[in-house]
């Protein structure tokens, strides 16, 4: 415990200036946790020595964040559409090439990290991007729902939630996770107003914490099924990047559906 929590502080003090800066100090940092994100996954699939098709899903992601940096066309005039379909044939050129020593199932695989890794990483710039209430608000609410679900699950938790990939998670824990966001919503919103009603701001707190729920329901389901305990080991007591970052990856995108960033 007492490691969990000297790692997390010290993650702190490195992420939140970052944030509370923005700009390119802050686009690099998502830029060099993306490829740890990457790197984190095909080393579960213990694809750590099929390097190149690691190496052009880093760079395609980092191509689609240059958005960020170039403009609206991204790396030298290519759309992120145009992207995607060069990183495919490239995978794909590559089976051929190495004779099926990286296959289809291999490239399958790398395409999804990709796009995993990659749209949740390119909204949290994006939520930066609209402004510091929002990046916290979504922060604040995540962690409410992991509070909630945690304590709530483990005095109260009787009914198991998805026992085959998460065993320890309840019913009424996450019950309890969605009250605590709702509660922390709801003072967000009262203290710092968004541009929506109340009303609204509930149902998107709810959203947020069930989805936030549902992307680190995500990682234990890839850790279960690859047999790992944690995605990575940079950050001792917490595990991987993806550890830490998996239900905001995972939500990210479900308010970018929504409008809110």
């Amino acid at each position: 415990m007492k490691q969990r929590i000297l790692t997390a502080i010290v993650a702190l003090i490195i992420f939140v200036p970052f944030v509370l800066y923005g700009k390119l100090p802050f686009t690099f940092l998502v830029y060099l946790l993306a490829a740890i994100g990457i790197a984190e996954l095909v080393k579960m699939r213990k694809m750590e020595k099929k390097l190149i098709p690691a190496i052009l899903a880093v760079l395609y992601v980092w191509a689609v964040l240059a958005d960020f940096i170039i403009g609206e066309t991204g790396l030298i005039g290519l759309t992120k559409h145009a992207l995607t379909i060069i990183f495919v044939i490239l995978l794909l050129t590559y089976i051929v090439l190495v004779k099926n020593k990286f296959n289809f199932d291999d490239a399958a695989f790398v395409v999804l990290t990709a796009i995993y890794v990659g749209m949740g990483f390119y909204f949290l710039i994006a939520a930066r991007e609209n402004g510091l209430d929002y990046i916290f608000y979504v922060l604040f609410v995540i962690w409410a729902t992991d509070t909630g679900a945690y304590f709530v699950g483990r005095a109260l938790g009787k009914h198991k939630l998805w026992p085959k990939i998460s065993p320890n998670k309840t019913i009424e824990g996450a019950v309890g996770g969605i009250v605590l966001a709702c509660i922390v919503g709801i003072i967000f919103q009262l203290a710092h107003p968004f541009p929506f009603a109340m009303i609204a701001m509930i149902g998107i707190t709810i959203l947020v914490s069930v989805f936030g729920q549902i992307g680190d329901l995500v990682e234990s389901a890839y850790k279960r099924h690859y047999d790992v305990k944690d995605s990575g080991n940079i950050l001792p007591g917490h595990g991987g990047i993806l550890d830490r970052l998996d239900s905001l990856l995972f939500v990210l995108p479900i308010l970018y559906l929504l409008g809110f960033i």
